[in-house]
């Protein structure tokens, strides 16, 4: 029974709590009676993957994923993000309803309150499968190859488990393509690695499958549309790891068997319909015409296998829960009657449904809400009862939808309502499709209307809809009873509404016009990225008129132009008793929106000229739409429209290297499986330890400042609190690191350079005890100037010791003066690009245990540099390296992030540890990684190029900037490597670069994927674009004019030898793509669509392998051992982090040894076993480490060559190992390997040795189609061909190459990164930082590797000397995103010639919404033009600037 003295103390005056009425001390009073009387139970009853559990008073502070993360057995649910936007933690909630239909609702474990989980049976990843039984969809989704570093797949997986489970009902299965990509059942998932394809593909896989009942196509879905890709990898897929023939011959391996017969998948064309009906753009990879039978090995779904529901919850009756502490108290009312009594009681308790508002201030904004109410089980606020006869419904005048019905459901009842009443319904078509893109489902599927009013978020998606619907808010307190109030005077100011503390928001009113009248309700909304986005602004319209069609009445709503959400009051008035047709009306009415929303320079949120744009256009989407569809016209207005994309295709053009029996094998990954049943153990997942403590870190909130004061003492005093470190628990000398120069303190030390840099750590008992009391740590500072961009740092001189350039040509011996002279055509400009967070779905995460016996220490890190984690790791403990192992087994992605920046995560947690004598653990949250980790350098280029008459390249002048932020890092060799590729595949016969690295007080940015190459080559398409564009020459003709030829030199005079085969790939690729009819379509397209544009490029890219100048770390060690059983036990120095390494490795292995693949057991990563081990970085893992493991398998070879001839070639390990033990021969190896040739040095232009050691290169050809109003976009097709050398296993090189590819188009189009004008960097999480999701890869998405030359002769690439002939590839496809930024541009200029403008085209990286929409530069931008007053910047900083 709960009890009264579990209440909150009465707020005491100047304590730290949220924004909220103080309640009076009477209210924790008032309470009482109501726990006495009510409240009989402090249980939460529930199911957990069939299992029942019960919790007694369970922490109020958690959340569901903070007790099944509590649970050994339940590890495969993720932390991610913490505020349900990528969904890592995704669970499934089974419920019964109304009519006992079994309902499965993914809901976001990170947000969902626990007191939610009472009566309800939760499945997690691990009730579905394991890895010796996994369910049909864990199977298919790992050998279908849609997982790599295998983080964020649980989520995945259990999102498409509730699709699929709610698919099949009464015996009949209903679902579709449609369903899968469509109807956004996956836009609340986020995947970082693998591109999203392979994903879809396993998902359509259950769309034919056979589930013993009928498969029901909904009238109006997508036909069936099954890629050639997924019935390929269905075909060739199968159990297993090795080669274990069966009887067929074949071992049915994943992927394919060393028996089996070369296969592609090349088939037929199929033609792809545009998002216009008009010109139809042939896919020629796919096929999908070929029916899909499920292979015999894999597993058939079979429903009625699947978890019940527990038939003791069909009985559950729900009852009031109570249960808390004196610090925060949770109820669980069960009637609309007890709810309003709390709330009477005590007015600030915080009504809560899903949490998805309330979670995000607690985690984020350190809120202490002391009284929570969960509402959601509360039938009166959920359950809708509708009309059931037409008589009914025709007479209906009004629909009330209940306040607390889940989103999902009003968007079900939305389209119920629309199809069963038809124009009548346009309000609740305009609601239905704001909610079909407000977050994602797993929100979706818990949050509320009345929430979402109540929060009154000025950028409301609802609010406009409902607003321009004249709905009314029905409200209900103890005193008043219920009312109702108009939406119209619900928003007062920011943040406030007229809801009283006590009152509960019952149900929301949305009236119906009467049969026949001329009414019309739209709604829109412009976001960076379409699925689950916060809003930049949101409209909602409507429109009566009287049968002449004058203007009756009028409403438009906008949300994004003001505080709140809001009326366009002037423009409304505008058009009342006008003629609504009449194109006078149209500008009258965008002439007052002006007027009304006249936004300054520096409004909050910024972006004020595409605000006040985007009103003006979405007005004027709906008076076009409008008039259509009330029959005011009979023009044609569909390309008004907005942009909506299709299912997806495309194809992988598999091959099968006959020539080997276990490397060229498209052998899943090899912890796939482990992935995608949770059983894959990740750094936080490991067990915890005994007397283990955790940490958090204590960051400065300044950009720059000294530190006057820190106080600890109110952190200390928390509950579970041991301890703290900072810059006195290790010496003046040990407090400093760095990967190159070791110049960035652990800790601050009097002054802090950047926000977020880390002043301590305080530790605690628990995770959550130790995060809250960090957040209680006082430092007083002294505020100084901070240096935030680039400019500002070239004014200030402000640069890191750097000095490097490259010279070729006239440049050797001083100027260019003289060549530029001779030039017929020069070129000047400057580039700018913005940077990239990582976004790796694993934080950084590291766990160390001491052992006091040798002052050793053990130290799990998700890192890709443990040579460099033992170093300092070592330093700050004051040991010997050899007493430090640094240890990891999978990291949840990295992309160079965890090259360097998982250091200071390891060394931390070590001091602690030695400190207290006890294991210490830390994970960062999701803001603090992105606070502390740095990204991608932002870089700007200052270029001057001379060409000839015909555009032949004739000499560069560049300058090259990056912003490096506060520290050195690796910035210096990131400019190295942009500097080297500022070429990208053209000759340039004088070329003089440099580049300057600017110290700025930011987060000190790292390594990411491409390394500075993807900046460079980038820049270089730039001035590519305008000499064409200059010189009025076909860009794609200008590309080919200036290509390298064999023995041309690269601007590091390095020889471009017969390795390079950039012209024969896009003489390919041109063909199988049909290149030039497409670009004849686009401009065919283009000519007869006003505001809809097309654009295509083909862009080829060279990206150079090696460490560079970084000669030394050019060397990889192995270890190998065989057992006396024929097992072999593998250690080399790379990392795993999804890019399949392992697996690669051990196919290499495999194949030298030959033996099979499920013979080798990779085990983890780990000082102890290879020391002094490189990082995983630069694609080059597969290169070092592949010849490392080479080297020890041939020394084992040679050892074992006697028993193979004395027992045959064939004669398995087991019996051979046996023998050669028996004979005291040593079976194990240590393998090492240094890369040839390569040697530069800066300075040496007489008879430099290479810089690299080959180059990866690949062709990508991108085609778009761009809304003109609004800057949104959809990429219609993607053809890409790599030159990936022989690969060692062409499904994980063609995952890397997708997903690299995503990566890219997100650099270069959607990923913006923004700090505040005091230096905080804004963009800290997936609410304010959108990487490409589900709907933005390519609609049609096509890969192939380079095979044969133009004569069709099979490429060789022995001279490589690389392991099994390959190439890195993990890196070198990511610039080919930029197909996506270069074609967007081409739209641009195609509309912007439409409108007359005939400036240069100045558009830079990445290209938003925003920035495309402004570039049009059409009468709306300038009209929405806005002048800055004097001294006034804008809201928000972009640090490329």
């Amino acid at each position: 029974m709960a009890t009264a003295g579990m209440l909150p103390k009465p707020h005491i005056p100047g304590s730290l709590s949220e924004p909220q009425p103080v309640p009076a001390p009477v209210a924790a009073e008032a309470l009482t009676p109501l726990i006495q009387s009510t409240y009989r139970t402090s249980e939460l009853c529930f199911f957990v993957n069939g299992r029942r559990v019960t919790l007694s008073n369970p922490n109020p502070d958690w959340v569901l994923l903070d007790w099944i993360r509590a649970q050994d057995n339940l590890k495969g649910t993720k932390l991610g993000c913490g505020e349900g936007g990528c969904g890592a933690c995704t669970v499934v909630l089974q419920t019964i309803e109304r009519g006992r239909q079994l309902r499965h609702t993914t809901v976001n474990a990170c947000l969902f309150p626990l007191i939610g989980v009472d009566g309800k049976s939760l499945i997690t990843i691990e009730g579905l499968g394991t890895v010796a039984r996994p369910h049909p969809l864990q199977e298919r989704v790992a050998k279908m190859h849609g997982s790599q570093c295998g983080f964020c797949t649980p989520g995945i997986v259990m999102s498409l488990y509730a699709l699929i489970r709610n698919s099949y009902k009464d015996g009949k299965f209903r679902l579709s393509a449609s369903d899968v990509e469509l109807q956004g059942h996956l836009d609340g998932n986020l995947c970082r690695c693998t591109g999203y394809k392979p994903i879809l593909e396993a998902a359509k896989t259950f769309i034919v499958e056979d589930l013993k009942g009928d498969l029901i196509e909904e009238p109006g879905s997508s036909p069936l549309n099954v890629d050639d890709v997924a019935d390929n990898l269905l075909q060739n897929a199968a159990d297993g790891n090795g080669c274990r023939a069966s009887p067929n011959g074949s071992c049915g391996r994943p992927g394919g068997c060393c028996r089996d017969a070369s296969t592609s998948s090349n088939g037929s064309s199929t033609g792809r319909v545009s998002s216009q009906g008009s010109a139809t753009t042939q896919a020629t990879s796919v096929n999908s015409d070929k029916s899909t039978v499920l292979p015999d090995y894999f597993e058939a779904y079979d429903p009625a296998a699947e978890l019940i529901f527990p038939p003791a919850l069909r009985k559950y009756q729900q009852v009031p829960i109570c249960y808390g502490d004196e610090r925060k108290i949770w109820f669980k009312p069960t009637t609309l009657q007890q709810l309003v009594e709390l709330k009477d009681a005590w007015p600030s308790a915080k009504i809560v449904g899903g949490a998805s508002e309330t979670q995000i201030e607690v985690r984020f904004r350190k809120y202490e809400y002391q009284v929570c109410l969960y509402a959601s089980d509360i039938e009166e606020l959920s359950s809708f009862v509708g009309p059931e006869t037409d008589e009914e419904l025709s007479a209906l005048s009004e629909v009330s939808i209940p306040g607390n019905m889940p989103l999902t459901k009003v968007e079900e009842l939305c389209a119920t309502l629309v199809r069963k009443l038809g124009a009548r319904a346009s309000a609740f078509e305009a609601l239905g499709k704001q909610l079909r893109y407000f977050a994602g489902r797993q929100i979706r599927n818990v949050a509320s209307l009345a929430g979402n009013l109540a929060t009154a978020s000025p950028i409301s998606d609802a609010a406009p809809a409902l607003l321009a619907a004249r709905s009314l808010v029905s409200i209900r307190t103890k005193r008043e009873g219920s009312y109702d109030l108009p939406l119209s005077n619900f928003f007062i100011r920011y943040r406030t509404t007229q809801l009283p503390p006590n009152g509960v928001i019952t149900r929301i009113r949305i009236p119906l016009p009467s049969p026949g009248s001329l009414e019309i309700t739209k709604a829109y909304k412009q976001a960076k990225r379409k699925d689950d986005d916060i809003a930049i602004v949101t409209a909602g319209f409507q429109v009566r008129l009287d049968p002449e069609g004058s203007v009756q009445n009028a409403i438009f709503a906008y949300g994004g132009m003001a505080p709140t959400t809001i009326v366009a009051s002037t423009a409304q008035n505008t058009v009342i008793g006008k003629r609504w047709a009449d194109s006078s009306t149209r500008e009258e009415t965008i002439t007052a929106l002006l007027k009304d929303f006249d936004l300054p320079f520096g409004v909050p949120g910024g972006m004020a000229q595409y605000r006040k744009t985007l009103s003006l256009s979405l007005f004027f989407r709906f008076w076009n739409e409008s008039i259509t569809e009330l029959g005011l016209t009979e023009a044609n207005h569909n390309t008004i429209k907005e942009i909506h994309r299709g299912i997806s295709s495309g194809t992988r053009d598999h091959f099968a290297d006959s020539g080997t029996k276990v490397v060229g094998k498209e052998v899943p990954h090899l912890s796939a499986v482990k992935h995608c049943t949770g059983e894959a153990e990740y750094v936080d997942d490991m067990p915890q330890q005994r007397n283990e403590l955790h940490c958090a870190l204590v960051l400065s909130t300044k950009a720059h400042a000294k530190i006057l004061a820190v106080d600890w003492s109110i952190a200390l005093e928390m509950p579970g609190v041991v301890g703290y470190i900072d810059k006195d628990s290790i010496s003046r000398g040990s407090n400093d690191w760095g990967p190159i120069r070791v110049d960035e303190p652990l800790f601050a030390v009097d002054e802090v350079h950047s926000h977020g840099q880390t002043i301590g750590v305080v530790y605690a008992e628990a995770a959550l005890q130790a995060q809250t009391a960090a957040a209680k740590v006082r430092v007083t500072y002294e505020t100084l100037p901070a240096i935030l961009t680039i400019d500002q740092a070239v004014k200030a001189q402000s640069y890191f010791e750097h000095g490097k350039q490259l010279k070729k040509g006239a440049a050797i011996g001083g100027s260019l003066d003289g060549i530029f002279a001779k030039c017929e055509h020069i070129f000047e400009g400057t580039t700018k690009l913005g940077g990239q967070e990582h976004f790796y779905l694993e934080t950084n995460a590291a766990l160390a245990i001491p052992h006091t016996e040798d002052g050793s220490m053990e130290v799990f890190a998700s890192s890709q540099n443990l040579m460099e984690n033992q170093i300092f790791v070592a330093q700050v403990l004051g040991v010997p390296m050899s007493r430090v192992n640094m240890r990891v087994r999978r990291l949840g992605g990295a992309y160079g992030g965890k090259e360097s920046r998982s250091t200071p995560i390891a060394c931390l947690v070590a001091i602690a540890a030695k400190k207290e004598r006890r294991p210490m653990r830390m994970m960062l949250n999701r803001d603090e990684d992105i606070a502390t980790s740095g990204q991608r350098h932002p870089m700007k280029c200052k270029w001057k190029i001379g060409t000839d008459s015909n555009g032949i390249i004739q000499c560069l002048e560049a300058d090259l900037y990056n912003n490096a932020g506060y520290s050195m890092d690796m910035s210096g060799a990131v400019m190295d490597r942009a500097c080297t590729h500022l070429d990208n595949c053209y000759n340039i016969p004088h070329a003089w670069i440099r580049g300057f690295v600017c110290k700025t007080n930011t987060v000190s940015n790292t390594a990411f994927r491409g390394f500075g190459g993807p900046q460079a080559m980038y820049f270089t398409e730039s001035f590519m674009s305008a000499i064409a564009e200059g010189l009025d020459i076909d860009i794609d003709e200008l590309r080919v004019r200036n290509l390298y030829n064999q023995g041309d030199l690269t601007p590091f005079l390095q020889p471009i030898d017969v390795d390079f085969h950039i012209p024969t790939m896009l003489e390919q690729l041109s063909a199988n793509a049909d290149y030039d009819n497409r670009k004849k379509e686009v401009r065919l397209f283009n000519s007869e669509n006003r505001y809809k544009k097309r654009g295509i490029c083909k862009i080829p890219t060279k990206f150079g392998l090696s460490f560079a100048t970084a000669l030394h770390l050019n060397q990889a060690g192995a270890y190998v051992r065989i057992y006396e059983d024929g097992s072999i036990l593998l250690h080399h120095g790379g990392t795993e982090m999804g890019q399949g390494l392992y697996t690669k490795m051990c196919q290499v292995a495999a194949e030298e040894l030959g033996v099979n693949v499920d013979q080798i057991f990779n085990k983890d990563s780990q000082t102890d076993q290879v020391a002094n081990p490189s990082p995983t970085a630069a694609s080059s893992g597969s290169d070092l480490n592949g010849m490392a493991v080479k080297n020890a398998c041939d020394q084992l070879n040679e050892r074992l060559a006697p028993y193979r001839k004395q027992f045959g070639a064939d004669a398995p390990m087991s019996v051979i190992a046996h023998a050669a033990y028996r004979d005291r021969v040593n079976l194990a190896a240590n393998g090492f390997w240094k890369m040839p040739r390569i040697g530069y040095k800066w300075g040496n232009y007489k008879d430099p040795l290479p810089m690299y050691y080959y180059f990866t290169q690949g062709v990508a050809i991108t085609e778009v189609e761009l809304d003109v109003l609004t800057g949104d976009h959809t990429v219609l097709r993607t053809d890409i061909m790599m030159d990936v050398g022989r690969s060692i296993n062409p499904s994980i090189d063609y995952g890397q190459i997708e997903g690299a590819f995503v990566q890219g188009q997100g650099l270069f189009t959607m990923e913006e990164s923004l700090w505040t004008r005091e230096g905080e960097l804004f963009t800290k999480g997936p609410g304010t930082y959108k990487i490409p999701g589900f709907s933005d890869i390519p609609q049609v998405f096509n890969v192939s590797m380079l095979r044969h030359d133009s004569t069709g002769n099979a490429i060789s690439w022995k001279h490589l000397r690389s392991i099994q002939s390959s190439k890195g590839i993990g890196e070198p496809p990511l610039f080919l995103g930029s197909t996506v930024f270069f074609a967007l541009r081409e739209a641009v200029k195609a509309a912007r010639e439409m409108n007359g403008v005939t400036e240069a085209l100045v558009l830079n990286a990445p290209a938003t919404p925003e920035k495309l929409r402004l570039a049009i530069d059409d009468d709306f931008v300038r009209r929405a033009a806005v002048v800055p007053k004097e001294g006034e910047t804008n809201f928000f900083v972009r640090i490329e600037d």
